[in-house]
């Protein structure tokens, strides 16, 4: 199944290393990461899970609730959670789905028989409030995320979602938007009053409305 941006996320009833959970009940009125590890007792999972724990106090000021999947089953997602708390030094804080039937991952084209019809890739997507998918991202099983960069599309998806700007290349929170081009030139003033610069008829910047 392909799940394109702006599509309904899926909802499903998984088993998970925090209980049984309803997708759409857990996420409630916040913003979710929902990505795939290829398999437990994996080097590169292993410090991906570790930093998603240290980095709750982000996400909590975001408004995101993380989940993690595999394939594998619960007791193995339990025994891992003791390797990933040891050597990255934290505490795993967030459930991981216990998918062995494949049943979730297929249903989010996390699988890819082109790596491989076993395992999931890194697949990351990012689901807003009203259950709609804001972003994808597949990364090969070789390569660890960068999860500064998924806080920075959260910043920039919650940022855009409310106020009428988009963000420009390697923006980050506290950096100047960009007005979208729907506003035309003569409400600009209005709509910000914190100031704006026409450097082309359809490139004018402010600075963040909501800084």
């Amino acid at each position: 199944m392909e799940i394109r941006l702006g599509d309904v996320a899926p909802n499903f009833k998984a088993t998970t290393t925090e209980g049984e959970i309803d997708f759409y009940d857990w996420l409630g009125d916040s913003w979710g990461v929902f990505y795939s590890h290829p398999a437990d007792f994996t080097p590169v999972c292993t410090t991906e899970l570790g930093r998603t724990a240290k980095l709750k106090d982000e996400f909590d000021k975001r408004n995101t609730k993380v989940i993690a999947i595999s394939v594998d089953p619960l007791e193995k997602h339990k025994e891992w959670i003791k390797d990933i708390n040891e050597t990255q030094n934290t505490t795993v804080n967030f459930p991981i789905i216990a998918d062995p039937s494949k049943e979730i991952a297929n249903l989010y084209g996390m699988i890819h028989p082109n790596a491989s019809d076993t395992l999931t890739v890194r697949s990351v997507f990012v689901i807003g409030p009203d259950k709609k998918v804001k972003l994808t991202l597949t990364y090969p099983a070789s390569t660890g995320r960068n999860f500064q960069e998924i806080l920075r599309v959260l910043d920039s998806l919650q940022l855009t979602a409310n106020y009428s700007v988009a963000t420009p290349v390697d923006w980050k929170d506290g950096d100047d938007c960009i007005i979208v081009n729907s506003i035309p030139t003569e409400d600009v003033p209005a709509k910000f009053p914190k100031g704006h610069k026409i450097i082309k008829p359809y490139l004018r910047t402010t600075p963040q409305p909501n800084k």
